[in-house]
């Protein structure tokens, strides 16, 4: 049995710039954040030949090639899978909709949880890059490159997307200090609105052409939030949060709505400097920026709000749990 554990993440700066159409022409950057809640896949070898797949639906296949689940009949494919496993996929939080990068967190532990019940040891770069293949190139999903990368390399780190189709990574060589004290002032509340993502992305992909302009201030956004990080200057992060969500909200029709807005109106009106909305929008997480001293009172604001505590996740992508005694089939 193998157990993956893959983190979810927050997006800080750059989002948009992330995707092929953009950084092919000009480099995307992006920083982001793994955070403490998970995607979890359980692979097990089965007595017989017959392919079970646990999700919200159960599937008993015989081959591969029958599956329904696109992201595991491709990443088993992809891995050299077979015949006569049972896999099963839990999260902690709504697999869809949220825009904590899920799905592709979903596919990267896959990928990881797949291999490593081959015996195959992988890096982070191979995680991350064959899952984009599979989400991007094979299944011709609309989004962006970042959530594969922050899913399997972990921690507070940076991006940048080169136009040789490469990226440099950089995890942020700041202080645990300052890592606890950017997680203090980080919060998450849930829109109450599940959506999915793929129309708004759609929309955002094709509006790249003539968004050239706001996705370069965006980009700019993402530098500054990399260097305010560095500097330990946390408060300047939510400043640049509330000018990426004013650049944000230009890139598509449906990124924001009445109940979104209400919600950052009340936040900023109550201690924060800064919010955006997580993902891709139109609904999932409010990401708010609020100094700890004034908490309590963005706390009681926003109270018809779930909130969503979570942490700075330091690790990627990896196996918590692998048992085989012997072969015996």
């Amino acid at each position: 049995m193998i157990i993956s554990q893959t983190p979810l993440r927050v997006s800080l700066s750059g989002g948009g710039t992330d995707f092929y159409d953009y950084y092919i022409h000009h480099e995307g950057f992006v920083v982001s954040t793994a955070i403490d809640k998970y995607v979890f896949v359980v692979v097990k070898e089965r007595f017989d030949d017959l392919i079970y797949v646990s999700y919200t639906k159960k599937e008993i296949v015989e081959n591969i090639n029958e599956i329904q689940h696109d992201l595991v009949r491709e990443a088993a494919k992809r891995t050299g899978m077979d015949k006569g496993f049972e896999v099963s996929m839990m999260a902690d939080i709504p697999s869809e909709g949220s825009g904590l990068g899920s799905s592709s967190s979903l596919t990267v532990g896959l990928l990881n949880g797949f291999y490593q019940y081959n015996g195959v040891q992988v890096t982070a770069e191979d995680l991350a890059q064959q899952a984009y293949e599979i989400e991007v190139g094979i299944l011709k999903r609309p989004i962006g490159k970042q959530d594969q990368y922050i899913a399997a390399y972990g921690g507070l780190s940076s991006f940048k997307f080169k136009k040789d189709d490469t990226v440099l990574v950089e995890k942020l060589k700041v202080g645990n200090d300052v890592k606890r004290r950017l997680g203090e002032n980080l919060l998450l509340f849930y829109t109450n609105i599940n959506r999915l993502s793929s129309t708004i992305l759609t929309e955002q992909k094709e509006n790249i052409g003539h968004k050239r302009e706001h996705l370069g201030k965006i980009k700019h956004l993402a530098h500054e939030v990399h260097d305010c990080i560095l500097k330990g200057t946390l408060d300047c992060v939510g400043e640049t949060l509330d000018r990426n969500w004013i650049y944000k909200k230009q890139l598509s029709s449906n990124i924001s709505n009445p109940v979104i807005e209400e919600m950052h109106e009340t936040a900023m009106k109550n201690g924060a400097i800064g919010a955006k909305i997580s993902g891709a929008g139109g609904g999932g997480f409010l990401l708010v920026y609020c100094p700890r001293e004034k908490q309590d009172r963005l706390h009681r604001a926003m109270k018809k709000y779930r909130e969503m505590p979570f942490m700075l996740e330091p690790q990627g992508s990896r196996i918590i749990f692998n048992y085989r005694r012997y072969d015996w089939k």
